[in-house]
């Protein structure tokens, strides 16, 4: 039996909470920045306040794609879900403007930058799997389209905020380490906005129940015991190795004078190798039903199309994390002229980037609906991809040499198709290639690949900077050009993993 075809006011509710995250995302990615710019950060302090989001994400979306998988309850199965993520982001959002009053500003922001991440994952990461509840193989594409041009709308909303505050009269100009009204009112209307919108999907759809699922064809339950013997039967060689490395990592800061925020990617790799080897004895001893031995045998055992996306995952989001950390130092030191978060042009610059994140934003909405499905068809969705990111890649590289603020406009035209390519061409490959009664735990670690670039970036690129180009933000945009131009050369290896090899999704 298959799943019956929706019609698109029901993608639509499907999707629509979606439209409500990407407000809490868009708010965070424009304007954490320059939150922790007025409470007194340097440029070169921004990539370790950072390190709180990616973080929570590495740790949460795993955890919760294996949660959801196995959730039945009253509201359903990854309902519950959305709405717990997003009670607990509506609050996060609430209180950051508090942040100015409290005894440690930096503190309190960073604290409640996690919360805010963390919360946002747990409402995101089950709405990629309920895609793939939802709908037939069929639909998959257009579900992933119609979610896309919501995160495109919703990051719209949430970008543009501050901006149309300002031309309503309201400050957007505040005392040194205060919030202008404009980011306060922002943060405030789109805690709301989110809430609002996440309770629309979850009033207005229904879950298939587990029997329901079962009886679909290509519901059957899939094998959850074959990756836990494989994983039975791995020595601990690799997990000692993923120890060494972390340690190798963390006595490399003071042997080469890097910053100290290596310590936590030191750390995260021997902590890695300390549960894997956990895991690894739990099957060995035949304890199956744990959530770290279950996680790990997953994770060991990807399926082949999965592990090479992971890769373009990787560079695609780094590229996108030197983008949302560094845009705001870019423009307002290079195009707008001033470094000083108090000033008049400071402020100006940083509303610029609001409206640049809204063209790339608003681009995305339209291309994922306009665009990608025609490319897809007529080129299939390996080279609409590969194409996409290279377009993307062209617009970071106008930000390295041009000065005029409404030239960047073009390069957020790029950047925004690439951006709607990423959002929803690897999800489809996905959703149709992998067993779909564990799609929230595939789904959770292929996030995994969004969040460990996030941290490099976060740990890594300080250093870097610090190293090589002290206080010239700009050669950031050079860095994610290359590494677009890397993950569209990766997705072309992605082709011979598909069913058929280029077959369209």
């Amino acid at each position: 039996m298959d799943k019956p075809r929706l019609g698109f006011a029901h993608l639509c509710n499907i999707s629509f909470g979606f439209f409500g995250i990407q407000i809490g995302f868009a708010l965070q990615n424009s304007n954490m920045s320059r939150v922790f710019q007025t409470l007194g950060s340097s440029i070169d302090d921004l990539p370790a306040l950072w390190v709180a989001a990616p973080l929570t994400g590495l740790i949460v979306q795993p955890i919760i794609g294996h949660l959801s998988d196995r959730t039945w309850n009253r509201l359903g199965r990854r309902r519950p879900y959305f709405l717990t993520g997003a009670v607990l982001s509506a609050m996060a959002l609430f209180l950051m403007p508090l942040a100015p009053s409290v005894a440690a500003p930096l503190i309190f922001a960073a604290t409640l930058l996690w919360l805010l991440d963390a919360s946002l994952n747990i409402s995101m990461e089950p709405f990629r799997a309920f895609v793939g509840d939802m709908l037939g193989t069929d639909q998959h594409a257009a579900g992933y389209a119609v979610q896309t041009a919501f995160i495109g709308a919703g990051a719209v909303v949430g970008s543009i905020f501050p901006f149309v505050l300002e031309h309503l009269g309201v400050a957007n100009v505040a005392p040194t380490g205060s919030l202008p009204a404009t980011v306060r009112w922002s943060f405030w209307v789109g805690g709301v906005a989110l809430l609002a919108a996440v309770l629309w999907t979850v009033l207005t759809t229904k879950e298939y129940s587990p029997e329901e699922l079962a009886a679909f064809d290509g519901e059957a339950r899939p094998d959850t015991v074959q990756p836990l013997r494989a994983l039975a039967a791995k020595g601990y060689a690799s997990s000692f190795l993923w120890v060494v490395a972390g340690l190798a990592v963390a006595l490399s800061v003071d042997a080469l004078g890097l910053q100290k925020e290596i310590y936590l990617l030191g750390g995260l790799l021997a902590l890695y190798g300390l549960l894997s080897a956990v895991a690894i004895s739990m099957a060995k001893q035949g304890r199956a039903a744990n959530m770290l031995s279950s996680i790990v045998g997953d994770f060991s055992g990807m399926p082949p199309v999965m592990k090479r996306l992971a890769v373009v995952q990787f560079f695609s989001w780094s590229a996108l994390f030197i983008m949302w950390i560094n845009t705001t130092p870019v423009v307002t030191q290079y195009v707008f002229g001033s470094t000083d978060p108090s000033s008049a042009a400071y402020n100006a610059g940083a509303n610029w980037v609001n409206v640049l994140f809204t063209v790339y934003n608003g681009v995305a909405a339209v291309a994922a609906l306009a665009l990608l499905p025609w490319m897809s068809r007529r080129f299939g969705p390996v080279t609409t991809h590969s194409a996409c990111l290279v377009l993307g890649a062209a617009g970071y590289a106008i930000f390295f040499f041009v000065r005029d603020a409404q030239a960047l406009l073009v390069a957020e035209i790029g950047i925004g198709i690439a951006w709607a390519s990423i959002l929803a061409m690897p999800y489809a490959i996905l959703a149709s290639s992998l067993p779909q009664a564990k799609l929230g735990i595939y789904m959770g670690l292929f996030n995994v690949f969004i969040v460990i670039p996030q941290l490099l970036v976060a740990t890594v690129m300080g250093s870097i900077m610090l190293a090589f180009f002290p206080g010239e933000p700009v050669w950031t945009m050079l860095f994610a050009a290359a590494s677009w131009l890397v993950a569209a050369t990766a997705m072309l290896r992605v082709r011979a993993a598909l069913p058929g090899g280029a077959a369209c999704v």
